[in-house]
């Protein structure tokens, strides 16, 4: 059997293609956070995670040029060798100190982070159990550390102590969740998950890639629930609110140290670039700087969310940049994107096995309120056009 047969079968990327319905890897120009240059001309961007709009600020692009001209474009290496900087370490002591944690480890993606914590904490004699909803980086770690893994429904309290309940006492145990699930932007429950971990005696980690540079001025889920000593380890990704790419785990010095050195997806990596690493520092001192950028963002989403709303739309409640609103099928998904975009306005189509379907639009402080305005008419005029999921 060949295994490029089940290439030479794939044509649904192809089928939507033709229909003009495929949304996916589309060539966007120009560095503004709202806005945006396809081939068809300017759209308004919602369907980036630049939350707090620090991808065009010159003062974190002075730093990545600032980083290139004293390091050059990369280390060319591992941090474990070569690849090692002062920005490194800088970023990891500033990460630890905003989020009230012990110490922090910088790695190349958000999704390194997840793989390499889980994977090198977790052996065949432990149990993870994770939401259901948890990031796909989650999922792929749980498998490298060959534990055995058990979902929860999602932030489903009752479920989730069900399966802490019936985990062998004599095993080590790991619950993992988002702090703030990316696809419907709603937050984890996180105080009724640390109660039960303690009272089961698991360890949790918290994917706050969603909630850094979010909420409680930034500093995220934990500190937002008041809960941050009663929280072992936390990821965060560069991606979102830092305006960057890479990411960290923070927890206990002890277990930073055993993970800087057994780490796999850190070790055999190279090292972030220096670019990457002076954006993300100097986007961590903006916005420790200037919280009112988290607070916008927020508010620019609220607006939309309740006029959608008014409109017959079925927008997620949450308290967060992202506005997921749920449609009734894949076919309408597509459509409804294809119009937006007709009308300038970028979002996600999400459909499965990502989530239900739905289109998932998120906003940053720099939206104006003449740009929000012109997001929900779009909306209007495509919900004019379709039938809405049913009530």
């Amino acid at each position: 059997m060949d295994i490029f047969g089940r290439c030479q079968s794939y044509t649904v990327s192809q089928e939507a293609r033709s229909a003009g319905l495929y949304p996916y890897f589309i060539p966007f120009e120009g560095h503004d956070a709202t806005v945006a240059q396809t081939v068809d001309g300017d759209i308004l961007m919602c369907g980036s995670n630049n939350y707090l709009g620090l991808t065009s600020d010159p003062r974190v692009q002075a730093a990545a040029q600032a980083a290139i001209e004293e390091y050059g474009t990369s280390r060319t290496g591992s941090r474990l060798l070569n690849g090692n900087t002062p920005l490194h370490d800088e970023l990891e002591h500033e990460l630890a100190d905003f989020l009230g944690m012990p110490a922090a480890l910088v790695f190349p993606t958000g999704y390194q982070a997840n793989v390499g914590t889980i994977a090198s904490l977790l052996s065949r004699h432990d149990v993870v159990i994770l939401d259901r909803e948890a990031h796909a980086s989650v999922y792929d770690g749980c498998g490298m550390s060959r534990a055995k893994t058990r979902r929860f429904a999602h932030n489903d309290m009752d479920d989730l102590e069900r399966q802490l309940a019936a985990s062998p006492s004599d095993a080590g145990r790991l619950v993992v969740v988002d702090g703030v699930y990316s696809m419907a932007g709603d937050l984890c429950p996180l105080t009724e998950v640390v109660r039960l971990c303690r009272q089961y005696g698991a360890r949790l980690l918290v994917d706050d890639a969603h909630g850094i540079g979010v909420l409680a001025d930034g500093r995220g889920t934990s500190a937002h629930f008041g809960v941050t000593d009663q929280v072992d380890l936390v990821t965060v990704t560069f991606s979102k609110s830092l305006a960057s790419i890479g990411g960290a785990v923070l927890g206990p010095e002890n277990v930073i140290e055993y993970l800087r050195h057994h780490a796999r997806s850190l070790i055999f990596s190279a090292a972030a670039p220096p670019a990457s690493l002076a954006a993300a520092y100097a986007a961590l001192r903006i916005l420790k700087a200037e919280p009112w950028l988290c607070r916008q963002a927020v508010e620019n989403a609220s607006y939309v969310r309740r006029e959608l709303m008014a409109l017959d739309y079925d927008p997620i409640p949450n308290e967060t940049p992202i506005v997921s609103v749920r449609l009734d099928g894949v076919q309408e998904t597509l459509l409804a994107w294809r119009s937006l975009l007709d009308r300038g306005v970028y979002v996600n189509a999400v459909i499965p096995p990502a989530a239900s379907p739905r289109l998932r639009a998120s906003f940053s402080t720099t939206h104006t309120p003449e740009q929000l305005k012109r997001v929900v008419a779009a909306f209007a005029e495509v919900g004019d056009l379709m039938p809405l999921e049913d009530q």
